[in-house]
């Protein structure tokens, strides 16, 4: 089993505090009231939301992806930190035994955050991933949050 690890980051102008409560904490109710065309639901089917529970994504017909399983790995409010791993679904397929995603959300001097997410690919015996497949990844995630974003700068009351 290799690993292959990416970084990113980027900035917004949402503190940390709405931003991790919107696509962390009420991810299950949010996400798929602003994205019905990507994400049918999310449901958790073991635990209570924190470390240790088991997050179930129902993609949308069409998509590329049926369903995913994350564990929630590490769940902090007071320093938005938030690690989890996706551990079983179609986006493993024949390639993956699991991938693990930290984020780390971080105040700016300006108001808002800086968000670093680091995602560690765990591949299958020889296995390579192309770059491309994790390009079109990190931009579907991307696209996730500005649309989150989008919604916060729109509604300055909600998650605030």
């Amino acid at each position: 089993m290799g690993v292959i690890t990416y970084t990113d980051e980027y900035t917004s102008p949402i503190p940390p505090a709405r931003l991790f409560k919107a696509l962390v904490i009420d991810a299950h109710i949010l996400i798929p009231k602003l994205l019905p065309q990507a994400v049918k639901s999310i449901e958790i089917i073991q635990g209570d939301g924190g470390a240790g529970s088991i997050r179930q994504i129902t993609f949308a017909e069409g998509s590329q992806f049926s369903t995913v399983k994350n564990r929630i790995d590490e769940l902090n409010e007071k320093t938005y930190f938030y690690k989890y791993t996706v551990i079983e679904g179609d986006a493993l397929a024949d390639k993956l035994e699991l991938i693990v995603h930290e984020v780390q959300f971080e105040a700016t001097t300006e108001g808002g955050s800086k968000n670093k997410m680091t995602t560690k690919y765990h591949t299958k015996d020889d296995v390579v991933i192309k770059e491309e497949e994790i390009k079109a990844g990190k931009e579907k995630v991307l696209g996730m949050y500005k649309v989150v974003e989008g919604y916060l700068l729109q509604n300055p009351d909600a998650y605030a």
